[in-house]
């Protein structure tokens, strides 16, 4: 019976870690906070809402610059999908296309299960200048990436969680109950649901992996020459424009990057010319 005890505990420590790490971590803070803090921390959440309410009522009056105004404001202080996407709209109704995308695709990156976040991105993409067809990929590729971006990465965390428990039931009544055939549908559902609460953490993983790593940008500038080699002197390979979704390949060096797009081709371009997702 301990062995199954210290099984279940396992479970538990394994498949409630993404959802726990960030609440523990945000308790640890909240208690290592003064009043003195406390009280600073609400006065900087309840600007950054009325700091909103302003930005909101601003896109409604159709004030779009003073809304980028605002958001911008409240992007500088803290991450919000909603913030960018908020922004990423702003900007279409400016025109402002490379913006536009730039903060959808920012959007997309922190909740990448919204719908509208990718209807939108998709739409301001149509139209820039670049029609980049993407090269062709493995189904199981595309297939695992559509499968992380399902969900965002709260709630992959809650899922696991959620899956988690009805396991710990599941394999309760496997444990405790004396009838054969209960035991065995009860002891496969749990084993299905720790496959897929396993499978549910993979996700998240990856998720969280890609939101940390910011290796791509989008351009900003109306046209770009893509060189061969990290100098003005190189030869000119192919040239993009702005709102092109670039991939970082060699950020070391201090003015210049290497860089692919969506079709494969590699080369490289100034730092200045793009701005990091």
């Amino acid at each position: 019976m301990n062995k199954r005890i210290y099984i279940l505990l396992s479970f538990l420590f394994s498949f409630s870690y993404f959802y726990a790490e960030d609440s523990i971590s945000n308790d640890v803070v909240q208690n290592s906070l003064d009043s003195t803090q406390v009280k600073a921390k609400k006065k900087a959440v309840d600007d950054l809402y009325v700091l909103k309410q302003e930005a909101d009522s601003a896109f409604a009056k159709e004030e779009y610059e003073q809304a980028v105004n605002l958001y911008s404001k409240i992007a500088k202080q803290t991450e919000s999908a909603d913030i960018c996407y908020n922004l990423g709209c702003s900007y279409y109704r400016l025109d402002n296309m490379a913006q536009s995308v730039l903060w959808f695709e920012r959007a997309y990156l922190l909740n990448p299960g919204d719908e509208d976040t990718r209807h939108n991105l998709e739409l301001a993409r149509s139209k820039t200048i670049d029609k980049i067809i993407p090269r062709h990929e493995m189904f199981f590729v595309t297939i695992y990436r559509n499968l992380v971006n399902m969900m965002s990465l709260h709630s992959w965390s809650v899922t696991c969680l959620v899956l988690f428990i009805l396991a710990l039931i599941a394999f309760s009544l496997y444990l405790y109950n004396n009838r054969t055939a209960i035991r065995k549908i009860s002891f496969f559902i749990a084993f299905i649901l720790i496959l897929l609460a396993v499978l549910g953490n993979v996700c998240a993983f990856q998720q969280r992996k890609w939101a940390q790593n910011r290796d791509a940008g989008i351009i900003m500038q109306s046209a770009v020459t893509v060189k061969s080699t990290p100098s003005d002197n190189g030869n000119d390979l192919f040239v993009i424009h702005e709102g092109t979704k670039i991939k970082i390949h060699d950020n070391s060096l201090k003015d210049w990057c290497e860089i692919q797009i969506a079709d494969g081709k590699v080369g490289w371009i100034q730092k200045k010319t793009f701005e990091i997702i």
